[in-house]
């Protein structure tokens, strides 16, 4: 009767574990990963390190929500010019890499709300005495990231207020920059972030003579359907805004 007893009571307990284990699995299977593409020179938002990590602040930011709101993310480098193809084939799941709200990629897929704002600026070489005037108005060599909001907006204002620069298409800010620096462009437009990281963190011989269009906003790209996903976003950013390690992020990436 006892080892009965204690044969029921060793089969429950393996009943119970067995259990455990099964419930524990399939939370691990539910859990939710979704890849964020970015765009790997875009410091400081987005870049990867001396390790070869994704790094910057919008890493850093969408990790820190993901933790706390309880997804995991990966961090898949991208060709910025062909991202928000990515993005629609499903090859990634978001785009939290700098990237500006803007009219013509609303037509096609979804922002999170506003979460970060920067300036457009116009640099020269420290030797140059060029103005922002000149830039524009002069027969100049102006590099830009190609795909962008800042090579649309030249490419569409150039013929109407008759400017007369010529257009070098980059891979990215800092290649422009490298270019400028050695003295292969004359002028280079850039987003004010990546712009100050190359003149304060990384010392370039280049400054800044002016603004050449309105500023914009940042956001999260997503498709249209995944409302679930924005919906977390948004909140993650609300959550992240209120916390101290928002400011922290701003301080270590140097971002005002």
């Amino acid at each position: 009767m006892f080892k009965s007893f204690r044969l029921k009571g060793f089969a429950s307990l393996c009943l119970t574990l067995l259990l455990g284990v099964a419930l524990a699995g399939s939370a691990l299977a539910e859990e939710k990963v979704y890849i964020n593409g970015i765009d790997a020179s875009y410091p400081p938002f987005a870049f990867i390190d001396t390790s070869g990590q994704a790094a910057g602040f919008d890493v850093d930011s969408m990790n820190w929500i993901a933790n706390k709101m309880g997804f995991k993310v990966k961090h898949e480098a991208m060709d910025w010019s062909s991202i928000v193809t990515s993005l629609l084939g499903k090859r990634i799941d978001m785009v939290c890499s700098g990237m500006s709200i803007s009219p013509e990629r609303k037509a096609v897929v979804t922002f999170s709300e506003p979460y970060f704002s920067i300036r457009k600026y116009l640099l020269v070489h420290n030797d140059s005495n060029f103005t922002r005037e000149e830039v524009l108005n002069g027969n100049l060599k102006l590099g830009v990231q190609g795909g962008t909001n800042e090579a649309l907006w030249l490419e569409e204002n150039k013929a109407p207020n008759k400017w007369n620069y010529s257009l070098r298409y980059y891979a990215s800010p800092p290649m422009a920059i490298e270019d400028l620096v050695n003295k292969r462009i004359d002028a280079a437009a850039i987003d004010s972030a990546p712009a100050n990281d190359a003149i304060g963190k990384q010392g370039k011989p280049v400054k800044i003579v002016g603004e050449f269009a309105e500023g914009d906003d940042f956001g999260v790209a997503t498709r249209n359907e995944d409302t679930e996903l924005r919906n977390t976003i948004n909140e993650g950013y609300r959550l992240l805004k209120a916390d101290p390690y928002w400011e922290e992020l701003k301080a270590k990436y140097e971002l005002k």
